[in-house]
């Protein structure tokens, strides 16, 4: 596993990002474990999460130097893709534009539904997202960006994938492959922290043991690809 991930991880547990219990997700499902990108509320959080993303991105290599825009969607979205921008340009001088969305179209001063880079024909775009069950966000905005400009959208990068079955029955990534031409790329996925926290000790502790385990697996066997 690349050390990035592996610190992802160590930094899920320690910012207390990652919880093990029972939580009701966006797509209504009841799962053993979730990843609240809430928690991340200091500027050492956020200048660590752009170093993950940035880094994610320079590991993939169709990826790396062909894009112009990094849009981070509302609310969540937005503070991950500028710290991304700040982290690529600060660790591996690349320096590209950012975008986000509002909720509402702001009707006075320069008006509008983006803030950030103008959005123009052609332009490239790589969506940053914090985490993805069943694709829902990816749905609402990018018809929402494709009505404003006929950009690209190729990629979109995403700190966890939860590796689950979407609508129809595919994961969601596949979905959103097929549906928008999209390939969803993950710092990290859920197999990938089963793996690497089982029965490991992170600061005198282990998070992740043999109950905790198993409830994800049992999740896994009803909701994720096998």
């Amino acid at each position: 596993m690349l050390k990035f991930k592996e610190d992802l991880i160590l930094f899920l547990v320690r910012t207390k990002a990652l919880k093990f219990g029972e939580f009701t997700t966006k797509s209504g499902r009841q799962s053993p474990y979730f990843i609240n990108a809430g928690s991340f509320r200091s500027g050492e959080h956020i200048e660590t999460l752009g170093n993950f993303y940035a880094d994610c991105i320079m590991n993939t290599e169709n990826v790396k130097n062909d894009f112009d825009i990094l849009f981070g969607p509302a609310y969540k979205g937005i503070p991950l893709c500028i710290s991304t921008a700040c982290a690529l340009y600060r660790k591996y001088n690349i320096n590209k534009e950012y975008c986000f969305n509002r909720k509402e179209v702001k009707d006075h001063g320069e008006g509008g539904m983006f803030v950030g880079a103008s959005l123009s024909e052609g332009d490239k775009l790589i969506i940053i997202e914090d985490v993805m069950s069943a694709g829902t966000s990816i749905r609402e905005n990018v018809p929402l960006i494709r009505q404003y400009a006929n950009v690209i959208i190729k990629d979109e990068f995403i700190l966890v994938d939860r590796m689950e079955i979407g609508y129809n029955g595919k994961t969601a990534p596949q979905e959103i492959k097929e549906e928008f031409g999209i390939t969803v790329h993950s710092i990290a996925n859920v197999r990938e922290i089963i793996d690497f926290l089982y029965n490991r000790e992170v600061d005198g502790k282990v998070v992740l043991g043999d109950e905790e385990k198993d409830k994800m697996e049992r999740y896994l066997e009803i909701y994720c690809v096998k």
